[in-house]
């Protein structure tokens, strides 16, 4: 009865010093005496008292010797509550005190509740522990990962500690598509969000996921919809319901979105090929109505993002206008390889002008990208080449600077032996039935990288009664080195054959894409009569 009377007491107290007092109590056990120090930190997180000052009472010292001289005996519940409230007290955790409780409970781990261990592996991630105990927490967990039946239990798991043991992960993955249906949807999210944040592409967890994400039929929180738009971007994970629910129910909450929001959602898309046309205007519309609000680079993500899709707003002479007038000036502020991004989706959509053509096309530019092999460096040079195809192609009153003729032919010869190594069957059925077709292998180039930035599958010349013509005799202004001098006879007619490989989409989809379109573009500029494959 008197131990029943101090524990309510403990439990009950809100003031240090009534729990200070305890130590001095005679039915004072090391189980109460570790429930007053759990509390004692509690209160201290709470009331944000100064706990030098707590370690320095002798009654608190009591307490902790109290604890120390019987530890065995202190149940595992207040074992744990005192692994953590040490540290929070301001207990050196080399110390002998923590160090204790840390020996004890790894002694206990093969009794403790599965439960219980779930917690301790959360709380010791949290706190970035670097002893023996953790490690062991994890093997523990790996050893009886098929006891979990509990989502929240699996859920805070994957989030917490997941990334910490890719094998602990395996299983928790597994038991996570084996509870699916049982999530709510912020449990969904979370899962989706451990995934991404540590890179785990577990196509079945996502399908599963995505499944019973649209058999939820209330209306999606906003954080839920931005989360799991992050997380199926993150993991390249396109599926078309889910993608088509979250634009849709997206939309009507765009306007309460913070600046960087819109531009991550805006990227996001992008990423997973996906375009909403009432989405995309609601973004383009956005971004006219905050102007102000958002800086440059945000508004740099969201033209990037349009380009990327091939998207002209409805509104485009406003929108474009809106861009042109923020970027005036910015070129020096903005990142070589963002503004390189800028410029390409400029002209993806056919918006470029002069002075930005002249800005990253000049020598200067030019050399803050030459010498760095870095792949984020051969993406910005790659994109120069379509850039300066622009220039030379669609800009009439442009007179230069443009790339020098060393430039445009690259590295990208290796490049094509590697592609061609690990060809596709399209591929393959290509450079197989094109000779045939034609009458000879000397009436077909395969795999031609261009001046312009764009490798075509297949080169081919016809005459005017589109027979097929000896295509290496013939001079290649597209090509960095041409093998032959003479012109094309009058009414011959190159063509380039291009191939599109997009299986998640339907046979529009590679209109969607940007690059595809400025592709197209080009080469039609550059004369060629253009066969498409897929």
């Amino acid at each position: 009865a008197e131990q029943q009377q101090l524990r309510e007491l403990i439990q009950g107290a809100s003031d240090p010093q009534e729990l200070l007092r305890v130590s001095r109590g005679p039915a004072l056990s090391s189980n109460l005496a570790a429930l007053a120090i759990a509390r004692l930190a509690r209160l201290a997180r709470e009331q944000r008292l100064d706990t030098e000052s707590i370690r320095g009472d002798p009654r608190f010292q009591r307490l902790l010797g109290t604890v120390d001289a019987q530890i065995s005996q202190v149940w595992n519940a207040p074992l744990l509550q005192l692994l953590q409230s040490l540290p929070a007290l301001g207990l050196a955790r080399g110390g002998h005190q923590v160090r204790s409780v840390e020996q004890e409970v790894l002694w206990r781990l093969r009794r403790l509740p599965l439960r219980q261990l779930a917690q301790l592996a959360e709380h010791l991630a949290g706190q970035g522990h670097d002893g023996l105990l953790l490690p062991e927490v994890l093997r523990k967990l790996e050893l009886r990962w098929t006891e979990l039946d509990g989502t929240r239990t699996v859920v805070t798991l994957m989030a917490k500690v997941g990334h910490l043991s890719p094998a602990l992960m395996e299983r928790l993955e597994d038991k996570a598509l084996e509870l699916a249906e049982q999530f709510d949807p912020d449990e969904l999210r979370r899962v989706a969000l451990a995934l991404a944040l540590q890179q785990r592409r577990c196509v079945p967890l996502l399908r599963a996921l995505s499944y019973h994400l649209l058999q939820k039929p209330a209306e999606l929180p906003l954080p839920v919809l931005t989360d799991l738009l992050f997380a199926y971007s993150k993991l390249s994970f396109q599926q078309p319901q889910v993608l088509h629910r979250l634009s849709l129910e997206l939309q009507p909450h765009l306007g309460t979105l913070g600046p960087a929001q819109v531009s991550r959602c805006a990227r996001s898309f992008a990423s997973l090929r996906w375009l909403s046309r009432p989405l995309a205007e609601a973004i383009a519309q956005y971004s006219l109505d905050n102007v102000q609000k958002l800086s440059v680079t945000q508004l740099c993500g969201i033209l990037v993002s349009f380009a990327r899709l091939n998207f002209q707003p409805s509104s485009g002479e406003e929108f474009f206008s809106m861009v042109h007038e923020q970027l005036q000036g910015q070129e020096q502020q903005l990142d070589t390889h963002l503004l390189t991004d800028v410029v390409w989706s400029l002209c993806v959509l056919q918006q470029a002008r002069p002075p930005h053509l002249h800005h990253v096309l000049s020598p200067e530019f030019q050399a803050r990208l030459r010498g760095d092999t870095s792949p984020r460096a051969q993406s910005s040079w790659l994109k120069l080449l379509h850039i300066n195809a622009t220039a030379r192609l669609e800009t009439p009153g442009y007179q230069g600077p443009f790339l020098p003729p060393e430039a445009l032919g690259g590295d990208r010869d290796g490049d094509r032996d590697k592609d061609r190594e690990k060809a596709t069957p399209l591929q393959r059925g290509l450079r197989e039935a094109l000779p045939g077709a034609l009458g000879g292998h000397d009436l077909v180039r395969h795999d031609v990288s261009t001046v312009y930035g764009w490798d075509i599958d297949a080169e081919a010349v016809l005459d005017g009664d589109n027979k097929p013509l000896p295509v290496r005799d013939f001079a290649a202004p597209h090509l960095p080195h041409a093998e032959g001098t003479k012109p094309l006879p009058p009414g011959a007619r190159r063509v380039a054959v291009l191939r599109w490989e997009f299986p998640q989409f339907s046979s529009r989809g590679r209109e969607l894409l940007g690059r595809g379109s400025m592709a197209r573009r080009h080469l039609r500029a550059a004369g060629f009569l253009l066969a498409e494959v897929s």
